[in-house]
């Protein structure tokens, strides 16, 4: 951040008075701009013994294959987020959704909430940010080609409840280490 959003005076990376972190202040009109993790909301769809993955049509992750997922807008609750979601990247109308996990990931400043639901009619089709949508086994998943650690994660604990027959809420953080590599603990 460079200039003041109120102002449009240059501010300056600081620790306020009462704070213990930097943040950028200005020091003309004295607004502290706090900057905040951002949240990221999607689902599982399933139909029948499938689930819907969408192979993402823009960056980051070009190609590889995604639960619909994005970030949350402003007015709205990560349950409808989850659902918005679903539908702008594979045209499906998503019921009966449940939370399903939470996922900290401070090195991105994101987190996560996912919800499991019921994808109906089975009916989905690439929106503008899919290049296609597939009903997967568990046995199709392309492990190989997911686009991202959390959606690894949040699968491989989907296929784990569904082999045991039922389903818990659960909460995990993925850390990147300093070899850049994915660490991911799960605490349910």
């Amino acid at each position: 951040m460079k200039y003041c959003s109120a102002c449009g005076d240059e501010v300056h990376l600081i620790i306020p008075d009462g704070d213990n972190r930097e943040r950028y202040v200005c020091p003309a009109c004295g607004v502290v701009h706090y900057q905040n993790p951002k949240v990221v909301t999607g689902c599982i769809p399933e139909w029948e013994d499938k689930i819907l993955l969408c192979k993402r049509a823009i960056e980051p992750r070009h190609g590889l294959w995604t639960l619909p997922a994005g970030f949350m807008e402003n007015q709205e609750t990560s349950l409808e987020g989850a659902a918005r979601e679903a539908m702008e990247e594979a045209n499906a109308d998503m019921r009966d959704m449940e939370l399903y996990c939470v996922f900290s990931i401070p090195h991105i400043n994101q987190m996560y909430t996912m919800y499991r639901g019921s994808l109906h009619q089975g009916k989905a089709s690439p929106g503008r940010e899919s290049l296609d949508v597939r009903l997967v086994t568990e046995q199709e998943v392309p492990w190989d080609k997911l686009a991202f650690p959390v959606i690894i994660a949040t699968l491989q604990w989907y296929y784990q409840d569904l082999k045991k027959g039922s389903f818990n809420t659960h909460y995990g953080e993925i850390r990147k280490t300093p070899e850049m590599k994915f660490e991911i603990e799960r605490f349910s």
